[in-house]
C-alpha cells in the first residue's frame, strides 16, 4: 500500500475533516510544556506562543487547524514517581495549565465539559479542549479528589499509568490486584455516577475485563492499539475489543511507534492503518477512534509527524475504500457519542 506523505494531503481528506473534525483522545502538550518551562502555569503561558510554529513540539495552534482537529483531550498527566499529595498537587497544576492556555487563546480554544459544548466549540471554529487525567495514582486513593477533578473539568481518568495503583493492575507492572480491587470498582462506579469516562489505556487485560464487568457506561481506550497486530502489553487483546459493541465503548488507536510496529522506532502510516482496520474488523466501525499521543513520545510514524498530519491518515483510508461516513465515525463521531452516553448514565437516577 502506497501512502501519500507529502506536506499537503488531498483535498478530499481535508474536506472530510472540515465536515467531521478529529476528536483526538490523548495529547501530552501540557506535560511537554511543563518539562520545558516548569510547573507554574502562569510562567508557561508567558513563555510560549502557540500561535507561532513550534518545531520542537508536535502541537501548535496552526497545525491543529491544518490537521482538522476539532476537539482534543489534553492529558493532565502525572508520572508514577509522584505519589500521594505530590501527585494530587501535580495534577491540579496540569489542570490549571490547560485552563490558562484556553484563557490565553480564547479565539482558538474553548473549554468543553460536555458533548454539547464540544459541538458548540467546533461550530465556532475553536478547538474544544477537554481534560483527561492519566494515571489513577493522582487520586491518592480518594473519591473526594476524583469528584474535585470532575468539578474542574476532567472528563476521563486513565485507571493506571505504567505502574499499578493499590486498586488496579497496570499492563506494564507485575500483577498484584488481579485486575480491580473492591475500591477499584468503587472508583468505576463513582466515575459512572459523575459522567467521567473510564479510560482503559495502560491497564492490564485483567483490569480491562473487570472494568467492563463493573461499568454501567461505555468505556474508552484513549490511546491504545491492537495486540493481535503487534504483541505489545499496551495494546488491547481481541477478546476485549470484541466486548466493545456490548459496552458501547471506543478503542482510540494510537500512533506510538513501539505500540504499532515491531520495527519501532521505525513506523509508518501503513502500520497505523493496519491497527485501525483490525480494530474495525473485531470491534466494529462504531467502536473505533484516534488517540495520537502527540508530545508524549520522542518518535512518531513517518507521515504522521505532528498534529497537522491527520489528513494523511484519512487519505490512506479513503484510498483503501473507506466511506466518508466510516471515516467520520473514526475521526470523532464515535467518541462524541460515548461522551454523551456517559452523561446520560450520570443523569439517570440510580435504583
Amino acid at each position: 500500500m502506497e501512502v501519500q506523505t507529502t506536506e499537503r494531503a488531498s483535498d478530499r481528506a481535508t474536506e472530510l475533516l472540515r465536515a467531521a473534525p478529529v476528536i483526538d483522545g490523548h495529547n501530552d502538550l501540557p506535560w511537554a510544556l511543563r518539562k520545558r518551562f516548569g510547573p507554574d502555569p502562569a510562567t508557561v503561558v508567558a513563555r510560549i506562543d502557540l500561535t507561532r510554529p513550534q518545531p520542537e513540539l508536535h502541537t501548535d495552534l496552526g497545525r491543529l487547524r491544518d490537521g482538522g482537529v476539532g476537539a482534543q483531550f489534553w492529558s493532565v498527566y502525572v508520572p508514577c514517581d509522584f505519589t500521594g499529595h505530590a501527585a494530587v498537587t501535580a495534577v491540579l497544576e496540569q489542570i490549571e495549565l490547560v485552563h490558562a492556555l484556553v484563557a490565553r487563546y480564547p479565539d482558538r480554544l474553548r473549554l468543553a465539559r460536555t458533548a454539547g459544548e464540544v459541538e458548540a466549540a467546533i461550530a465556532e471554529g475553536k478547538v474544544a479542549s477537554l481534560l483527561g487525567a492519566e494515571g489513577g495514582h493522582c487520586l491518592a486513593e480518594s473519591l473526594g479528589v476524583l469528584r474535585a477533578l470532575h468539578r474542574l473539568g476532567v472528563r476521563y481518568l486513565t485507571l493506571t499509568h505504567n505502574r499499578n495503583t493499590p486498586w488496579a493492575d497496570s499492563a506494564t507492572d507485575e500483577p498484584a490486584a488481579g485486575g480491580l480491587t473492591d475500591f477499584g470498582r468503587q472508583v468505576v462506579a463513582e466515575m459512572n455516577r459523575l459522567g467521567m469516562l473510564v479510560d482503559l489505556s495502560h491497564v492490564a487485560p485483567s483490569t480491562m475485563r473487570d472494568a467492563l464487568d463493573a461499568t454501567t457506561a461505555p468505556v474508552i481506550f484513549s490511546h491504545s492499539s491492537c495486540r493481535a497486530v503487534h504483541d505489545h502489553p499496551r495494546n488491547v487483546p481481541d477478546d476485549v475489543l470484541a466486548r466493545l459493541p456490548g459496552n458501547g465503548g471506543v478503542c482510540m488507536v494510537t500512533f506510538v511507534p513501539a505500540f504499532v510496529s515491531p520495527d519501532a522506532p521505525r513506523a509508518t502510516v501503513e502500520h497505523v492503518v493496519a491497527h485501525v482496520e483490525h480494530a474495525r474488523e473485531v470491534a466494529g466501525i462504531d467502536h473505533i477512534g484516534l488517540g495520537g499521543d502527540y508530545d508524549g513520545v520522542s518518535a512518531v510514524p513517518v507521515g504522521l509527524e505532528h498534529v497537522g498530519r491527520y489528513p494523511v491518515l484519512f487519505e490512506a483510508l479513503l484510498d483503501r475504500g473507506w466511506s466518508a461516513e466510516d471515516c467520520a465515525k473514526l475521526a470523532g463521531r464515535n467518541v462524541l457519542r460515548v461522551l454523551r452516553a456517559a452523561e446520560e448514565v450520570a443523569a439517570t437516577p440510580s435504583t
